[in-house]
């Protein structure tokens, strides 16, 4: 993008002042007011001060003046072909990146991860250019048509280059965000249908022992595991349709959801050799939500507790009212937490274990489903003993 000429480049000026300007040449002037064109440009940034202003004016376009001044120097002493290396061709004819396009690149690039535009881009260049315009007019000290020349070489290159790695950078984030935002969502589905899976699987074998009734407890967490997986595949197709139902939010029971959660806990304290105790809870607890979430999560925190408790040891399910809350709690016997384990816990991918039969999602997926019906979830650490998971939501009276 060619910039404007100055005037006092133009006509007889510029060849009355020749012998003023091999004596004085550009390169000169940049060196001389290197501080006071950097200041010039900080004052126009602060104009559009945001987080990473700082780095602009500290690294980007320092870095380039420097380079500037050097290739005129280059010039100066008639060394082009040096010139050429630090600032590249006119137009950017080049296999291979100037020194000046490699750092440029590298501000475009630096520009774009702490949130700025390609707009941004553009005019730290032309806070530059507009700073020496300015500067070598009050001084009185102009500059020849060649001079100018190179100035606008080294700003056309220098912004092409970073704005080329600005855009390049941003379609690698775009396609790395949204990877991300994929690999989540398939492994949330995963996990989901495996947990679902596995209580299917545990009822399954203990009605298929013939000890208990097709009628029971056991056939209910049996029939609500087939049901949870057939709500997931329907919610996925939703999805791929582009028309996902709202989320079914309806008011119940915390002792009847507790009571659920015991019978599917029960199944793992089976296998497990440990022990659950759920301590009485006060029927006239009621919350709103979707329960099919809500359940999934906290069937996600008992299936933990037995999977990372001491053998034989015991997990505790308890529900109670704290002030216009209801807390759901599941306490373990893991030994404690190993040191900074609580703030990594919930992020996604993340495992604490020495187990990683998962996928590292448990939690994530849990908190999430407690948030998007108005509550928390978080851990306490109890060192030595074990730890506390516990969902906190609005309290809704039973009507």
């Amino acid at each position: 993008m060619p910039h404007a000429l100055p005037a006092m480049v133009t006509g007889t000026h510029a060849h009355a002042n020749a012998r003023h300007q091999r004596a004085h040449p550009l390169f000169h002037f940049l060196a001389d007011n290197r501080e006071e064109l950097i200041a010039r440009c900080r004052a126009k940034v602060a104009l559009r001060a945001r987080d990473g202003a700082e780095h602009q004016t500290s690294n980007g376009i320092p870095l380039f003046l420097d380079q500037l001044t050097r290739t005129l120097a280059a010039e100066d002493a008639g060394e082009t072909g040096e010139s050429l290396s630090i600032s590249g061709a006119s137009g950017g004819d080049s296999q291979a990146l100037s020194e000046m396009g490699i750092s440029a690149a590298a501000h475009g690039k630096a520009l774009l991860e702490v949130g700025y535009s390609v707009d941004q881009v553009v005019h730290d260049y032309g806070d530059l250019c507009q700073a020496i315009t300015d500067l070598a007019f009050e001084r009185e000290a102009p500059f020849g048509v060649d001079e100018f020349r190179t100035l606008n070489r080294c700003l056309d290159n220098a912004i092409a280059d970073a704005v080329s790695s600005f855009a390049a950078q941003k379609e690698v984030t775009v396609a790395s965000e949204s990877s991300a935002r994929e690999n989540q969502r398939l492994g949330f589905l995963i996990h989901e249908f495996r947990n679902h899976v596995q209580v299917a699987t545990l009822a399954y074998i203990a009605l298929e022992s013939g000890k208990l009734g097709m009628g029971g407890s056991t056939s209910a967490v049996l029939k609500r595991s087939l049901a949870a997986m057939s709500a997931l595949l329907k919610q996925s197709l939703a999805e791929v349709r582009l028309s996902a139902d709202i989320p079914t939010r309806d008011s119940f029971s915390v002792a009847a959801f507790v009571a659920d959660a015991q019978v599917t806990a029960a199944l793992y304290a089976g296998t497990s050799g440990c022990t659950l105790r759920v301590p009485f809870v006060d029927p006239l607890l009621g919350v709103v939500g979707n329960r099919l979430l809500l359940a999934a999560a906290l069937t996600n925190l008992l299936q933990n507790a037995f999977k990372f408790t001491h053998p034989c040891s015991q997990i505790t399910l308890t529900a109670r009212a704290a002030d216009d809350r209801v807390l759901i709690e599941v306490q373990d016997n893991c030994g404690g937490l190993p040191t900074g384990a609580a703030e990594r816990l919930f992020k996604p991918f993340s495992q604490s274990g020495k187990n990683r039969s998962g996928l590292g999602l448990g939690l994530s997926i849990a908190r999430q489903s407690v948030e998007a019906d108005g509550g928390t979830l978080c851990v306490t650490d109890l060192p030595g003993t074990g730890c506390v998971f516990t969902i906190s939501l609005p309290r809704q009276p039973l009507i």
